[in-house]
């Protein structure tokens, strides 16, 4: 694939996995650190912005502690995260000073994101850092992080920080030099794309597994976060950050896949809600209402075909298709108990089934950010011809 100048975009995202950052005997990787933050520098002097999304705090700091191999208890992955977090700052704000250049550490908890007013309060705390000059570094705050309330993976984490500011480029710099139609490991005849311009469920397909310990991500989460970028219209790169100065790597051509924006991407408040990590509920539609969203009226009751999921008003809810596709993502109008007596319901038996006087819809279409919004042009344009 002929080279790809980055220099174009205004605001970058930059993801850097563990494995990259720090060797499982030696510690951290200074001098693939060094060219990183060389193509970091020549970016910001060009004008752009950058932010990253570091990994390693849990690798280095298990490597300072002496921890080895071994599968570490909660509090021993917490207590490297404390170390390591102190470690890999100070490693960040050393190269980028080399340059020049001012660093602010952000540690986010899935709460960071996915709760309305700790967003925005994230989002303004992160613009304030890229207009004093500074280059935000940006990790999951494993020290206080636990599985019931955590991103799991940096690559999602990435694509929520891209989307919440308004990126218009991540890049995943990754183990992989970008997607095959098969893990290459396991098929050697796997054929590389280049350009992806949609990511259906056949390419979600192609995905596979994480290959390493150091790694909770795999291509499967990569390609989560591709679909919460490029929902929200900012694009995204895969590619190998496992050579020097991987960022001016993509400039000079080497392979990577790029993943194209949604031509009709979701703006402002939606991007919240399309971004959401994990929805608290799901609701099954039948193909009369897959046809309403596409047209942009809200999600009724009389739509609704099964309902699950412990969720309160006001909740995240993702909306599948008949054949199970997730379509879109909205705040829930009901909570989870009276959303299942209502499921199927036309607009005027809800009242007397609820006892009080409830809300037309399931989904309100304000609340609502589709999530194949090419598809539902193409469908509404299908409709129109029928």
């Amino acid at each position: 694939m002929s080279g790809s100048s980055l220099r174009k975009y205004r605001r970058i995202t930059v993801k850097i996995g563990s494995a990259l950052l720090v060797d499982r005997a030696t510690g951290l990787k200074r001098e693939w650190l060094a060219s990183l933050v060389d193509d970091v520098a020549s970016l910001v002097a060009n004008g752009t912005e950058v932010l990253v999304v570091s990994s390693g705090a849990i690798a280095l700091g298990r490597t300072i502690l002496g921890l080895g191999r071994r599968t570490l208890k909660l509090e021993e992955s917490q207590a490297a995260a404390a170390v390591g977090q102190i470690a890999l700052a100070g490693a960040w704000s050393e190269e980028l000073h080399r340059k020049g250049l001012k660093s602010g550490q952000i540690l986010l908890t899935l709460g960071d994101t996915e709760e309305r007013r700790r967003y925005l309060n994230a989002r303004a705390t992160i613009g304030t850092l890229l207009k004093m000059g500074a280059v935000p570094i940006i990790n999951e705050n494993d020290t206080v992080a636990t599985s019931e309330i955590r991103y799991g993976d940096n690559d999602r984490l990435a694509a929520r920080v891209a989307t919440m500011m308004g990126g218009d480029l991540l890049v995943l710099l990754s183990d992989i030099d970008g997607l095959y139609t098969a893990p290459p490991a396991l098929d050697p005849k796997a054929k590389f794309l280049p350009l992806v311009d949609r990511i259906t469920p056949e390419i979600e397909a192609m995905a596979g597994a994480a290959a390493s310990e150091l790694s909770r991500g795999g291509m499967r989460t990569k390609l989560d976060a591709g679909k919460i970028a490029t929902t929200a219209g900012t694009a995204m790169i895969i590619t190998s950050g496992a050579r020097q100065n991987p960022l001016t790597a993509i400039e000079r051509g080497e392979r990577f896949t790029l993943f194209h924006p949604s031509r009709t991407p979701v703006k402002g408040y939606k991007t919240w809600i399309a971004g959401q990590l994990e929805p608290a509920g799901r609701l099954t539609v039948d193909a009369g209402a897959v046809r309403a969203l596409f047209q942009g009226k809200s999600l009724l009751p009389a739509g609704v075909k099964l309902v699950s999921g412990n969720f309160s008003r006001g909740d995240t809810v993702a909306v599948l298709s008949p054949e199970g596709r997730e379509i879109a993502r909205g705040l829930v109008a009901y909570d989870a108990a009276d959303a299942v007596r209502i499921a199927g319901l036309k607009t005027a038996e809800i009242d007397a089934v609820l006892g009080y006087e409830a809300r037309s819809a399931m989904v309100h279409r304000d609340d609502l950010a589709m999530s194949a919004r090419e598809e539902a042009s193409e469908h509404v344009a299908e409709e129109a011809k029928g």
